[in-house]
């Protein structure tokens, strides 16, 4: 865990050594170091067991979310630290190149950093105009890689708490990719045992807003976005009874 923390993410990546932070960033899941990928595969596949016998979980409509050849910005409500577990996990086992953005705050922990890189993740500024972070989410999905968004930001413990931020519709619009939602119940208030489900939506095309221009785009995709996952999760809650306490 030596690596500097800038790099340029130019160039052949090395297998063991000599790769910054930055590289494993800049550079496609695809190009990653073998011994990395393989290590990552190895704890996806610890999570997928470890989860599902904590908290049976299970994904709905999975076909949306998992049969899609495209790159597409998937947005999600965030209930605890499961849910980018399972939803990353669900992803890998399905082969879908899928990057997640987390707070700069846990680059601080140099262990956190190194084990994101490797999985895929990559730090977002939060309360900025954090461009570089947009122009390498849209890398990623010019490539066809997904990119998973959390755009209330913290884990919500309450609906009435929910505030969503935005982001991630300027950075689907810049690289041309749908916006797809995806919502999970269960996990607010975890015990063993306790079930868990997601469910993903259909993708929202920017062809739905061609009328608009293009800012009003942007607001428009960012609004319906996140209206688009709390109706499956209300959803969710409605067809599973006593599987979330509805704060």
């Amino acid at each position: 865990m030596s690596e500097p923390r800038q790099g340029e993410g130019g160039g052949r990546m090395r297998a063991f050594a000599g790769n910054t932070f930055d590289d494993y960033y800049d550079h496609a899941l695809a190009d990653h170091p073998l011994p990395g990928r393989l290590l990552i595969g190895a704890v996806v596949r610890i999570l997928w067991v470890v989860t599902k016998l904590l908290w049976p979980w299970r994904l709905e409509r999975a076909e949306l979310l998992l049969n899609d050849p495209r790159g597409r910005v998937v947005i999600m409500n965030h209930e605890s630290m499961l849910d980018p577990v399972v939803a990353v996990v669900s992803m890998w086992m399905a082969h879908v190149p899928v990057r997640i953005v987390y707070k700069s705050e846990f680059d601080k922990i140099r262990p956190a950093t190194w084990l994101f890189s490797r999985a895929g993740g990559f730090p977002v500024e939060r309360g900025t105009a954090d461009m570089k972070t947009v122009r390498r989410a849209r890398a990623m999905l010019q490539r066809g890689e997904c990119v998973l968004i959390y755009p209330e930001g913290t884990r919500v413990r309450a609906d009435a708490e929910a505030r969503s931020h935005g982001g991630y519709a300027i950075m689907a619009q810049l690289a041309k990719v749908p916006v797809q939602p995806l919502a999970i119940i269960g996990a607010r208030h975890l015990r063993f045992r306790q079930r868990v489900v997601m469910r993903a939506g259909e993708p929202i095309e920017w062809g739905e807003l061609s009328h608009l221009k293009r800012k009003e785009q942007v607001a428009e995709m960012e609004r319906r976005g996140m209206e688009r996952v709390y109706e499956l999760r209300d959803a969710l809650r409605a067809e599973n009874p006593g599987v979330e306490e509805v704060a």
